[in-house]
């Protein structure tokens, strides 16, 4: 089974090293492919030419999702442009 790709910037990570899952990227991904965020779900994070598995953990100090990735298994990938950018260009008009 393939795991959900999802889009998140790695540079928004807290002190645990976790990045969090609440850009606008991230949001628009999770709602177009009907993705419901589930504390232990295993997803592929990317973010332009990055990638890596990650496992998604629930914030009780943020109050917000997480995902727990290993920064030494981030691999390149082809350029990735989302699904959903055009939406969120329209979004922003």
């Amino acid at each position: 089974m393939n795991k959900p790709r999802v889009f998140a910037d790695f540079h928004n990570a807290d002190a645990k090293g976790r990045v969090r899952l609440n850009c606008a990227g991230t949001v628009a991904d999770l709602k177009h492919q009907k993705i419901v965020l589930l504390s232990g779900q295993s997803l592929i994070i990317y973010s332009e030419e990055l990638e890596v598995e990650g496992v998604v953990h629930y914030s009780e100090e943020e109050k917000l999702w997480t995902a727990v990735i290993d920064w030494d298994a981030i691999r390149e990938i082809e350029p990735v442009v989302s699904e959903i950018t055009p939406h969120i260009r329209n979004m922003a008009r």
